[in-house]
């Protein structure tokens, strides 16, 4: 395979072709999943990305097409070194590039783009795409959110979704092909019609508008109001929005997605919801879903003991977000990796340091939360962040007053910047149970996450778990799209115990429920995919080539 990556240092050059201990942080998930590679490949442009699969598919190396690698599956890495051929991981991110479409009201993102790039991009037409901040992680791509069916926060837009991608493939041939279902017409030849593309090289008469592909989802708003269905709001592997790129796991090579923008929310309200009754919660969420004329933005859940967590594990995060601002926090999350990778061959220092910094720095800084949310955390157990926006700040005012004001739940509607504060705790949750597992790896043994999805007629949302599934978890950390109702679960597992006999013993609990799993961060490495999905990623790519083994599929050549 020597030959292999002589032919892929000739399309990119030296240094954008990594062997080695080089290829360690492309190699290991963000939170799970690691394996041995080939080597790493990072093309600076769609036609080099093109070379790269030609030369990869002609050496019959397993091809893992990775972005970001924000994943908390472990879907964009090796899993394992089992694949019966050597793996080559293409990432994309230096292929940047977003075209706006006539209008404003449509966009084109290259593979490289982040959500967070996307978003400043539109800042100035007034527009905002799909999903603004993440609940997870930080630099996740916009590629990257269509290919795992990404959920979001943001009530009224649904997951993310679009059957309008420009992507190659591997036919039942075995012959490698580039699809164009752009929507834009761009010529015939695959260089061609990759380098007008980046270029962008078209004009309005070449930019087509079919009426059978949608560029998001457009049923969302009324899908999710429908609280008598017995099925959940939004999941990975619902077969509504599983189309070609969209829920593809990588088992294609996309080079383009064409994404629908929305018009930015002039005026918004967050009021912030405190109650310690799931039942009253559930009457909130039910009621305004069926009845309310304006949909919430948005509305997350954090229970106390995530709030507790995060306020003191997420607080340097919380306070990264606030004073740099999101468009400086990729920047600073590759400057971590460099760190931990140079920290961890040099063997005195501790594992987790540049975590251990970061915790230590923070408790330099004042208190962070506003005092309202601090007293409501001491009152009430359950927490509800409540968006709305234009007519509806009023709706939700009125009704509120009326129905919210006693001793199990009350409200207060916040000044824009408890608003900010409220949203950013939100965000910081998601990562703190990591680094609690960095600070206390003595006594942790790991953690389980889950992301699930109830239905969207369960009024049982409360977790409650028998006894002897709960006895070795440490911390439970709730939180979540309450509105959705996908809830984010993360577990602290206390040492000497089995993470994974504990994970499956959840899923046969959920699966009782009538629960869906995983509800927005797929299936990755972690969990098995569900027949439909099974069949999307075999129909995709039916020699085997992209992605082997996701969702406990085979590793090996034709699906062996």
């Amino acid at each position: 395979m020597s030959e292999l990556v002589a032919q892929l240092r000739a399309i990119l050059g030296a240094r954008h072709v990594l062997t080695g201990a080089r290829t360690a942080r492309f190699c290991t998930g963000f939170r799970f999943g690691e394996g041995s590679v080939l080597a790493v490949a990072r093309p600076g442009s769609l036609v080099e990305q093109w070379r790269v699969l030609g030369a990869c598919h002609a050496a019959g190396v397993a091809i893992i097409m990775q972005a970001a690698n924000t994943g908390l599956t472990g879907g964009s890495t090796p899993d394992g070194d089992d694949y019966g051929r050597p793996v080559v991981i293409i990432n994309a991110m230096r292929i940047g590039g977003i075209l706006l479409l006539p209008g404003a009201a449509q966009v084109v993102c290259l593979p490289g783009v982040t959500l967070f790039q996307l978003e400043r991009f539109l800042r100035p037409l007034g527009r905002e795409p799909h999903s603004v901040i993440g609940s997870s992680c930080l630099g996740a791509s916009v590629a990257g959110g269509i290919c795992n069916n990404s959920g979001g926060a943001l009530i009224r837009r649904g997951p993310a979704f679009s059957q309008l991608a420009l992507y190659a493939r591997v036919n039942a041939g075995n012959r490698l092909e580039l699809v164009n279902h752009l929507g834009l017409l761009l010529g015939d030849e695959p260089e061609e019609i990759l380098r007008r593309l980046e270029a962008g090289d078209f004009g309005p008469e070449e930019i087509e508008h079919p009426v059978d592909r949608a560029a998001s989802d457009p049923d969302y708003a009324t899908h999710v109001r429908n609280i008598a269905a017995p099925t959940p709001a939004r999941f990975n592997a619902d077969p509504r929005r599983l189309f070609e790129a969209s829920g593809s796991a990588g088992k294609i090579a996309l080079f383009a997605v064409r994404l629908d923008s929305f018009a930015r929310d002039e005026k918004t309200s967050v009021f912030y919801i405190g109650s310690n009754s799931a039942d009253e919660l559930t009457e909130i969420r039910r009621h305004i879903l069926e009845n309310f004329q304006n949909l919430p933005v948005a509305g997350e859940y954090i229970h106390r003991d995530a709030f507790d967590i995060a306020a003191r594990y997420g607080k340097d995060m919380f306070l990264a977000i606030e004073k740099l601002g999101t468009d400086r926090l990729p920047a600073l999350f590759t400057l971590k990796a460099r760190f931990d990778s140079v920290a961890s061959r040099i063997r005195f220092l501790p594992r987790d340091f540049s975590d251990r910094l970061m915790q230590a720095a923070a408790k330099f800084f004042p208190q962070h939360l506003p005092g309202r949310m601090l007293a409501y955390r001491d009152r009430f157990e359950h927490h509800l962040l409540l968006k709305m926006s234009g007519e509806g700040i009023a709706e939700a005012r009125g009704w509120l007053e009326q129905n919210l004001s006693g001793p199990t739940g009350d409200f207060f509607e916040c000044t824009d910047e408890e608003g900010a504060k409220a949203f950013l705790h939100r965000f910081a949750v998601a990562g703190a149970a990591v680094r609690y597992r960095a600070m206390h790896r003595d006594i942790v043994e790991d953690i389980v996450a889950l992301d699930i999805a109830l239905r969207r007629d369960d009024v049982e949302w409360e977790e409650h778990l028998p006894a002897d599934v709960a006895a070795p978890i440490m911390l439970k950390l709730y939180y979540g799209h309450f509105f959705c109702h996908v809830f984010h679960q993360d577990y602290i597992i206390a040492k000497g115990h089995d993470p994974v006999a504990i994970e499956h013993r959840m899923w046969t609990l959920l699966d009782a429920r009538g629960a869906e799993y995983p509800a927005e961060h797929n299936v990755g490495h972690l969990y098995k995919a569900k027949p439909a999905l099974a069949a999307h990623y075999r129909a995709l790519d039916p020699c085997n080539c992209f992605n082997p083994g996701i969702g406990g599929t085979s590793k090996r050549v034709c699906w062996a």
